[in-house]
């Protein structure tokens, strides 16, 4: 039987909200537009027009795989970060809206600091970095980041955003020192792996079968690349330069104690749209 755009769209969304799926206005929408090659507007415009049995068989097709555990951004291939459109793959985490607390706190920083060098570590999708870009226009960015497929995904998403001009990519590997010739930067900002390492086979399926294990794996105690880089990177930032975490949950005790050890000063934790502790921020207030 025959299906208008909007009934399916209300079919799916019932679906997904029957398994339990909080997003589930927001992920219909998402599969439906991608499955049947219509914009948001298109979709509310065609409503009440008839899909074709093609497209409702190719869009519930979709949403099965949704119900197995495909996380729906790796199903379409993009997904959307502090207003900005990005191109997503498995090479990379899906952005979260817990991370958007960590682009508003350092944005809200870096405004203030006029023309400034802001290297955004452990990039992944490049999401952090390219929010900080797009709004604070005198910011040049560097992607910092290991995976070369995560790196390809950072060059689709600037070109995308049209920063070509003020974000740059490179290979840099957290854990290691950073070259001199990447030069000093007023702000890191970083989303490093976090899991602890034990816990990763108990992580729900759509992160633990999805997502690359390779930026989820912080070590035996998930805190590996919080020392790496409060130690390391602190010799590329300037003194009176802030570095910005993005912390697990239960995390950011810990995390600020390896920043204090490390010559940070003014140490502050934010809480994430859940009061959950989710970003913790210092001053390099002396070279040690």
């Amino acid at each position: 039987m025959a299906i208008t755009y909007n009934n399916l769209y209300l079919d799916i969304r019932q679906q997904l909200r029957a398994a339990g799926i909080e997003a589930a206005t927001l992920e219909a929408r998402e599969l439906v537009c991608f499955a049947t090659g219509k914009s948001r507007e298109q979709l509310y415009r065609d409503g009440a027009l008839y899909a074709s049995p093609e497209l409702e068989r190719r869009t519930r097709e979709l949403v099965a795989r949704h119900l197995a555990g495909e996380p729906v951004a790796y199903l379409i291939g993009e997904w959307e970060f502090y207003g900005l459109p990005l191109d997503i793959s498995s090479e990379v985490l899906i952005p979260r809206p817990d991370t958007e607390v960590l682009a508003e706190q350092a944005i809200a920083y870096i405004k203030t600091l006029g023309e400034c060098r802001v290297l955004d570590l452990c990039a992944g999708s490049g999401c952090i970095g390219l929010a900080v870009a797009a709004n604070a226009p005198q910011a040049r960015v560097v992607l910092g980041e290991w995976s070369d497929g995560a790196l390809k995904i950072c060059r689709q998403n600037i070109r995308r955003n049209g920063l070509t001009g003020r974000v740059v990519p490179i290979q840099a590997d957290a854990r290691e020192r950073p070259e001199k010739s990447l030069g000093d930067f007023q702000c890191i900002i970083s989303n490093p792996p976090y899991i602890p390492h034990g816990d990763i086979s108990g992580l729900d399926a759509s992160v633990r079968d999805y997502e690359p294990h390779l930026a989820l794996d912080g070590g035996e105690d998930g805190l590996d690349f919080y020392r790496a880089i409060a130690e390391k990177w602190k010799e590329a930032l300037n003194v009176g330069g802030r570095l910005y975490f993005e912390v697990g949950i239960g995390q950011a005790d810990s995390v600020l104690r390896i920043m204090r050890a490390q010559g940070f000063g003014d140490i502050q934790v934010v809480k994430d749209l859940h009061e959950i502790p989710r970003v913790v921020f210092g001053t390099l207030c002396a070279e040690v």
